[in-house]
């Protein structure tokens, strides 16, 4: 079977995160996926499926274990339905996921590119109690490197990652994860990942520039551009740092650059009522398709 490689937030093959789509992986069990996502070994490959309740159906897996919910993942996904002639409808498609029904939105722009806006789930935070001391050490950096302008929470748009403010771009060269300590040190929520940001950018157009180190659990270090954790951003931005919009607020995350594969997201964050409503904007482009074999 064919898994298809398509780097998400990026046009430009090899940028942004590289992502691995199954189309009509109907026939596969879970078991099946977990094999096949091991095999291709990227951050997250996302299966298409039918469904019963929505137009498709997503899942995503890890090297490691199964995701609710992938931004990057996503997009790789509806795009390669468009690339690989599965769907050509443009306008809203509803996309089921673990994390719920998400919809998603394209758009053929004016110079041919495929832009995908997609939903995320309501965003929820808590605050990290754990050591700041050993979460700077645990990321390759000294405890003064951390802001104290705004909280370390945890936050998720579907899947949970602890945000953590840093004072100044510079330091963003020298992190080394040791992911393996992440658990013992994220103790109110073990298995999230952790998602260094700051307001520094390289891009005088993005907003936050960040880098996003995977949960031990996922079998992987780190994410280049990260969708649904820049949708978090999006509402932690909104939060905490500029809360006093008035109905719309746009930002654009920098993301990847310390690893050699940039790639900006766009969020959109629209207040509704005492919480918001987040959404992604990128696109992905097609790298290569590769064989892959299991055991039936």
């Amino acid at each position: 079977m064919q898994v298809y490689r398509y780097d998400a937030f990026s046009h430009v093959p090899n940028r942004g995160n590289p992502a691995g789509v199954l189309l009509e992986a109907d026939k596969l069990t879970g078991d099946e996926m977990q094999e096949i996502a091991k095999a291709v070994g990227f951050n997250e490959t996302a299966f298409v499926l039918q469904s019963d309740i929505a137009d498709i159906r997503l899942r995503y897996f890890t090297p490691g274990h199964e995701m609710n919910l992938c931004g990057h993942g996503t997009m790789a996904a509806i795009y390669a339905l468009y690339d690989q002639h599965f769907w050509t409808e443009m306008g809203e498609m509803r996309v089921e996921t673990k994390a719920g029904i998400l919809t998603v939105k394209t758009e053929r722009l004016d110079h041919g590119q495929l832009e995908i806006t997609m939903e995320q789930a309501t965003p929820s935070f808590k605050l990290f109690s754990g050591s700041h001391l050993d979460l700077a050490e645990a990321i390759g950096i000294e405890v003064d490197d951390l802001s104290e302008e705004w909280p370390i929470m945890y936050g998720s748009t579907g899947v949970w990652t602890l945000v953590v403010p840093i004072k100044k771009r510079e330091t963003f060269q020298k992190m080394k994860p040791d992911n393996a300590r992440f658990p013992e040190i994220l103790k109110e929520i073990p298995r999230a990942s952790v998602h260094p940001f700051c307001l520094e950018t390289i891009d005088p157009k993005a907003t936050m520039h960040a880098r996003h180190f995977s949960s031990p659990f996922s079998g992987t270090i780190e994410d280049p551009v990260t969708g649904t954790a820049s949708g978090v951003m999006g509402a932690y931005y909104a939060t905490y740092i500029s809360p006093d919009f008035e109905n719309q607020l746009n930002i654009i995350v920098e993301q990847g650059i310390e690893v050699g594969r940039d790639g900006k997201v766009k969020v959109h964050v629209h207040k509704r009522g005492a919480t918001y409503e987040i959404k992604i904007t990128g696109t992905a482009v097609y790298v290569e398709s590769i064989g892959v074999s299991i055991q039936r």
